[in-house]
């Protein structure tokens, strides 16, 4: 790691590939038999399975080895059969001594983890102590993976609101054992239909505020995507999830952040802070604008008393991707406070090289700007 950088550069938002067989060891004894687990079809197609039912994704089917895929053939990966999730996965998803290397390669200092198996099975589980425990299972096993560097590596945990009092309890386990944030999804299928501020969450949103552990929303893949529809096929069968279905992850996202906005949340609990993640930057500064126009339209039905832009600006950060082009401007324009940077390692659509083209994107800048969106906004946000 060199020791030339004015100040410290902090992926914001990396991934780890979990082992096919974490679940089961790291999971209570008495879910062990429902573990999330890989399986072989009769078709010999490897597949995800929770609480002992397949994935049912046509477009994952098969495709496992596309949920990593960092610098393979992609059209290898999206060929069915092809490459299995081991083959997908280097070793730098699951391997810490192996993600130091990776990080001192690509000029990172600090990686702030988030799950990837993780992502896919919320809304697929529908018994509320099952998702716990599958969350308690992920964060043990994340703890263990960043005690390798705990001044590089931080773990964010897991949490399912499908069971709020289990969600309550695992955040301050988490908490203990280091996690520094919360990942959670941002669907409405994860947590039973309910929107934020149903009172069921009240103790959640508290105990976050009060420990001081910001939440943060992230892409999902779940077996009926938003816009589903939208990718049938001419015979009505699921479409890949293909360049539609991958630009549009990113709305699940920022209808969550848009909700607690528009809910109040920020409003009822002005410490809690949130991260918008891998939906992009460049659109948030228009999207507060809309936000600030539509706020004074319907102010007199809106539970807020602050224009929207200010609860974003009080509590929130956004993620930007190094290939956004237009990322100096929209930092200008919106101040260098709210901007942390992700290299989304190591999925399919992520890439080497990234901190050299984010810092060729952020050239235009200040120095010291530039050094708030690299690293200094996420140790400060998560208190690293």
């Amino acid at each position: 790691m060199s020791d030339k950088r004015v100040s410290p550069v902090v992926d914001a938002d990396g991934h780890v590939l979990e082992p096919g067989d974490m679940y089961q060891k790291y999971i209570d004894p008495q879910y062990r038999d429902r573990a999330i687990r890989i399986e072989v079809d009769a078709k010999g197609h490897e597949n995800l399975i929770f609480d002992n039912k397949p994935y049912q994704s046509e477009t994952m089917r098969g495709n496992l080895g596309a949920i990593g895929g960092i610098g393979m053939d992609r059209k290898k990966l999206y060929t069915r059969g092809m490459v299995t999730y081991a083959e997908g996965s280097p070793a730098g998803g699951y391997d810490p001594k192996a993600r130091l290397t990776v990080m001192d390669e690509e000029g990172i200092d600090k990686a702030i983890l988030y799950p990837t198996i993780g992502i896919f099975w919320e809304g697929a589980v529908h018994d509320p102590q099952l998702a716990t425990a599958y969350t308690r299972a992920y964060n043990r096993w994340i703890v263990d993976f960043c005690r390798e560097d705990s001044q590089r590596l931080y773990p964010i945990a897991h949490i399912s609101l499908l069971d709020p009092e289990g969600a309550v309890e695992e955040t301050l386990r988490a908490r203990k054992e280091g996690c520094v944030g919360v990942y959670l999804s941002p669907d409405l299928p994860a947590r039973n239909h309910k929107r934020f501020d149903d009172p069921t969450f009240v103790r959640f949103w508290e105990t976050v505020q009060d420990i001081e552990m910001p939440v943060a929303f992230h892409v999902i893949v779940r077996e009926q995507q938003t816009f589903n529809e939208w990718t049938r096929r001419l015979d009505g069968r699921p479409g890949p999830l293909g360049l539609f279905g991958h630009t549009f992850l990113a709305i699940d996202v920022m209808t969550a952040f848009t909700s607690m906005i528009t809910l109040g949340m920020f409003e009822k609990y002005p410490r809690l802070k949130c991260a918008v993640l891998e939906a992009g930057a460049t659109w948030i500064g228009a999207w507060l604008d809309r936000l600030d126009h539509k706020g004074e339209v319907t102010e007199a039905f809106t539970p807020i008393n602050l224009k929207p832009s200010e609860y974003f600006y009080r509590q929130c950060v956004v993620s930007a991707d190094p290939d956004e082009t237009m990322i100096a401007p929209v930092v200008n324009h919106l101040g260098a406070d709210y901007f942390i940077w992700a290299s989304d390692y190591p999925h399919v659509d992520a890439s080497f090289g990234v901190v050299k083209e984010l810092k060729e994107h952020l050239a235009p800048l200040p120095l010291a700007d530039q050094q708030k969106v690299l690293g200094e906004n996420a140790i400060r946000f998560y208190n690293l």
